[in-house]
């Protein structure tokens, strides 16, 4: 990928999305970003459901609807369900509109994230965005990680509140890996940033991953601690994702990008990053 087009995504985007009309957001961000994407690039992120990914695991727990352009998948008492992307790629700007669970959905645990813990076992990397549910009345609440070459050490947890219900409507939650960093996005607001430093080594991410997306039973934790647990009496519990963006550069047959992608986060995003972690921030592991 070239390094222009990553470096100019967060920045135009952001420009484009808060002059749309909110009907139309997700077509115009779509557009924006295969216009910044060499043509690669933009033919992998145009991939349907059935070209693009693969189910994991769940059966009829996953469902596609809207001509396969959404997806839900479930978790009742049986299972739960997931799906992965068909390749790998090393480096890009991934995304997904989601909408989550609503009512009691103490336990229950959504993630949307990039891994590639089926090649690597011992050494893996991993992205993750992972939505933490409550109990009734009380609000989700989304955690951040990020693992290198198998280690926590550089880049562990943090959790967040939101600043609206994100069980009532779609929202868009984006993760930037270049070369040198890391970005978690929330409707285009940068949330969290990982700059690669020397120190860190092998501890940034930095082999190709697929693009994930689960549901899962996570009540010894997801829940203050596995106080609260799922309780089966509201499933299935169903999380619908949209809109899914694979706009990356496909790894190369020996693991290694074309060339390194670079980005940096323009001024105004980093302000309001910071005003965003100042407010809602609950956690971070300090590192």
């Amino acid at each position: 990928m070239a390094r222009r087009s990553l470096l100019l995504i967060p920045a135009i985007l952001a420009a484009v999305l808060l002059a749309a009309p909110l009907q139309p957001r997700a077509a115009a961000y779509a557009a924006t970003v295969d216009s910044l994407l060499p043509p690669a690039a933009a033919a992998a992120a145009a991939l349907s459901f059935e070209e693009g990914y693969t189910q994991l695991f769940g059966d009829s727990n996953l469902m596609l609807h809207g001509g396969g352009k959404r997806v839900h998948i479930a978790l009742d008492e049986r299972t739960g369900a997931g799906f992965a992307s068909r390749g790998a790629y090393h480096h890009g700007f991934f995304s997904a509109s989601i909408k989550l669970p609503a009512d009691y959905a103490a336990g229950v645990v959504v993630a949307f994230y990039m891994s590639n813990g089926d090649v690597y076992e011992r050494t893996h990397d991993e992205l993750d965005f992972e939505f933490l549910g409550n109990v009734r009345g009380r609000e989700w609440r989304v955690q951040t990680n990020v693992y290198g070459n198998g280690s926590t050490a550089a880049g562990r947890e943090e959790r967040y509140g939101l600043w609206f219900d994100p069980t009532q409507d779609f929202h868009r939650y984006a993760i930037l890996w270049s070369h040198d960093r890391i970005t978690f996005y929330v409707d285009e607001t940068p949330i969290r940033e990982v700059v690669r430093t020397t120190s860190m080594g092998a501890q940034f991410p930095s082999k190709p991953m697929s693009l994930y997306a689960t549901i899962w039973d996570g009540s010894s934790w997801a829940t203050s601690g596995g106080r609260y647990k799922v309780n089966y009496k509201y499933a299935p519990y169903v999380a619908e994702f949209t809109d899914l963006g694979l706009h990356g550069c496909p790894a190369a047959a020996d693991g290694s990008p074309a060339q390194p992608c670079e980005a940096t986060m323009p001024p105004g995003q980093r302000s309001a990053m910071e005003r965003f972690r100042a407010r809602y921030m609950t956690y971070g592991y300090c590192y």
